[in-house]
């Protein structure tokens, strides 16, 4: 090949494709290749029979399951924050314009050896039985400060310095017992781990995490699965000259005598180009292991139990619940459940549950897909999932998946090698879309305009 590429990006996982739209959106030359014959590398969504015969191996799904061509199941399943970052890239990027969304019906947490749901409106806190009736008046104070700080304002700080106090201090200023520390951090900051009760206070998603829960759902899903995301900024790189070639296999990336990136070969043709975008699989001697994911895929003919027959739901499990290390997540849906589970007992990270429904189009009509994810903390993944699974009831299939997670080695700004983190177990894209954003800086030297207009965005409405 005689034409030098900017950038050739390897893999269309939602990351590259994500990275590919920006930098064609720059006017960049990017040539995007990808060793599959389908877009989407790890985080594609599968129909029935390529769900099957990738866990099953031989054989045909059952006939009462339904149509392989109703189902869109996620490999990495996550939900979208209606207000989160990655929200905000496909409002600045125009990417909306290929994709449809729906609200997920509400979010529950797991308290007591029960699941409740978390108040998104006034008189639902007040109904809620997650507090009693001071402990309420508590958190209420709380969720004022929070509500009416701005940094800019020192009238509203209260005499707190938020960039010293850790958000323990703070919250012990309330006197909230355990439990709505519990709550509020997991269901409702999302935080994964107990370590922010020691960082600084003005780091915590509080105020952006509870302004989610007014008026409605917080978190909103797309038509057809996420297996659309990365085809949306697809369209986007070839709207502005991207190059896209699939089914391309040993893509191999050459290095010049200074060992900095010049080129990809593959079936022994060179492109050549001056930066290299790709997923951990690409470069494995410049990537290291960081940790495991397991993750239960099941299909059911019901909704989760006790969570008022939802379509879609989101299920957070805190840490202290089950003696994790970390949280464990759930997602159901009528055609989609996705549940994050972390370990078993002693957890140090929450678990989230996420369901939607047929109306989402990625399963069979009366059919449920439940994900239950964990971060691995030993080598038994049935045990680790157990705890998510159980919530699930009766189910009519179930996979289980287990798949490394890499992250880069290398300098970039040596080798010109721009490598992304494989997906963690968590049900939200905050951590992918942040691990893209300093990958486009790395590349570019400049930064993404988030500030863009959310109302559009309200996970109240079934279209962005």
């Amino acid at each position: 090949m005689d034409v030098e590429y900017d950038v050739i990006v390897l893999g269309t996982g939602l990351k590259e494709c994500i990275l590919s739209g920006l930098l064609s959106v720059d006017r960049l030359k990017v040539l995007h290749m990808d060793r599959n014959d389908y877009y989407g590398g790890d985080s594609t969504s599968l129909n029935l029979n390529q769900l099957w015969k990738r866990f099953k191996g031989e054989g045909t799904p059952p006939a009462q399951i339904g149509a392989s061509r109703d189902y869109n199941v996620d490999m990495v399943p996550k939900f979208m924050m209606a207000n989160g970052t990655l929200v905000r890239v496909l409002i600045h990027t125009g990417v909306t314009k290929y994709l449809s969304f729906k609200a997920v019906d509400g979010s529950y947490v797991f308290n007591k050896g029960k699941i409740h749901k978390v108040p998104s409106t006034d008189m639902e806190a007040l109904k809620s039985p997650l507090m009693g009736l001071f402990e309420k008046r508590r958190a209420g104070k709380f969720f004022l400060f929070v509500q009416d700080y701005k940094e800019n304002d020192p009238s509203t700080h209260k005499g707190y310095d938020l960039n010293k106090m850790t958000t323990k201090e703070l919250i012990s200023k309330y006197g909230l017992d355990d439990n709505t520390i519990d709550f509020i951090g997991h269901a409702v900051a999302l935080h994964k781990e107990d370590n922010y009760l020691t960082e600084p206070a003005i780091d915590t998603l509080y105020a952006e995490s509870v302004g989610r829960f007014q008026g409605g759902s917080p978190y909103i899903y797309p038509l057809y699965g996420l297996g659309e995301l990365p085809q949306g900024f697809a369209r986007l790189s070839a709207v502005y000259g991207g190059t896209y070639m699939l089914n391309k296999p040993e893509c191999k990336i050459e290095f010049n005598d200074e060992g900095k990136v010049c080129g990809v070969t593959s079936e022994g043709e060179t492109a050549k180009c001056k930066k290299v975008v790709c997923d951990p699989s690409y470069i494995p001697d410049k990537v290291r292991k960081v940790g495991k994911v397991f993750r239960a895929i099941a299909i059911m003919s019901h909704p989760i139990p006790n969570t008022a027959d939802s379509h879609s739901v989101q299920i957070i499990i805190p840490q202290k619940q089950l003696g994790r290390k970390s949280d464990m997540q759930i997602t159901l849906g009528l055609l989609v459940i996705s549940i994050i589970v972390t370990k078993e007992c002693s957890l140090v990270h929450a678990r989230y549950v996420f369901c939607c429904s047929y109306s989402h189009n990625v399963a069979s009509k009366g059919k449920f897909i439940a994900f239950v994810s964990a971060q691995a903390e030993s080598e038994n993944p049935a045990a680790e999932l157990k705890p998510g699974i159980d919530l699930l009831g009766p189910v009519d299939e179930l996979f289980i998946d287990t798949y490394d997670r890499f992250e880069p080695t290398n300098d970039p700004s040596s080798d010109n090698c721009f490598i992304s983190t494989s997906y963690d177990a968590t049900t939200h894209f905050e951590s992918t879309v942040m691990d893209v954003l300093s990958i486009y800086t790395k590349i570019t030297g400049k930064t993404v305009d988030l500030s863009v207009d959310l109302s559009a965005a309200s996970a109240a409405e079934d279209d962005l």
